[in-house]
């Protein structure tokens, strides 16, 4: 199997695994860390311990390329279908007149706030220990950010791209990516990322930046049954 086909796997298994729950057929992320979670395979006693892992009100996605396999007992809230995307060439940054700072504890609460706001994907107040993040702050406020989720040899994940609604049409998510990436591509890794199939306009910006299609995604929100079964 290609790492790609199960990336949440792959980060779990390898770059996060301190940041992991489970054992050899299921982990998931730390609570606080994300809300991603990963059967090694689509086997029933996989599923089984994937299943155990959820907790009460802690929804979790799956994220993978193979038809995803439900655990008996769990609850299917949302299912999508998204793009697999990665770099096929060099990307190169390019300046711009705010100046990019690196985002770390002390941005929590403002990282959060973005992407409640914009709804990137599943993030939380310690998602941003996942990896390297960086952002522009505009008259103190945090204008965009971008950032690194999942990780495991040769591949990095860019992530939680997204800009305030009070300064969109300046190219900030188109600069704060190509930053992200071409920060991967220094370190060895291939820059690699994913977006909902009907964001045609993320998809679009993606494109333009050098990144190409790989495949389709499935996504499926899991919950754990109310009686626990």
């Amino acid at each position: 199997m290609n790492q790609l086909d199960r990336p949440v796997w792959a980060s779990l298994t390898s770059a996060h695994a301190h940041l992991a729950q489970g054992d050899a057929r299921a982990k998931r992320y730390r609570p606080e860390i994300n809300r991603f979670a990963s059967a090694c395979d689509d086997d029933d006693a996989s599923l089984d311990a994937l299943a155990r892992l959820l907790r009460p009100a802690q929804p979790v996605f799956i994220l993978q390329v193979p038809e995803i396999g439900i655990p008996s007992g769990v609850t299917v809230a949302k299912t999508a279908v998204g793009v697999q995307m990665v770099a096929a060439e060099p990307i190169e940054t390019v300046p711009g007149p705010d100046r990019l700072i690196a985002l770390g504890d002390a941005d929590a609460e403002d990282m959060l706030a973005l992407a409640t706001l914009t709804q990137p994907g599943p993030f939380l107040r310690d998602t941003h220990r996942m990896g390297q993040f960086v952002g522009i702050r505009i008259d103190g406020r945090l204008a965009a950010m971008a950032g690194e989720r999942f990780r495991f040899p040769g591949y990095t994940e860019v992530s939680a791209v997204c800009t305030h609604p009070d300064f969109r049409g300046r190219g900030l998510a188109s600069r704060l990516s190509r930053h992200v990436a071409a920060a991967i591509a220094a370190r060895g890794d291939t820059a690699f990322l994913h977006a909902w199939q009907s964001n045609t306009t993320a998809i679009r910006l993606y494109e333009a930046l050098g990144f190409r299609l790989r495949c389709e995604v499935n996504v499926a929100v899991l919950e754990r049954n109310a009686d626990g079964g």
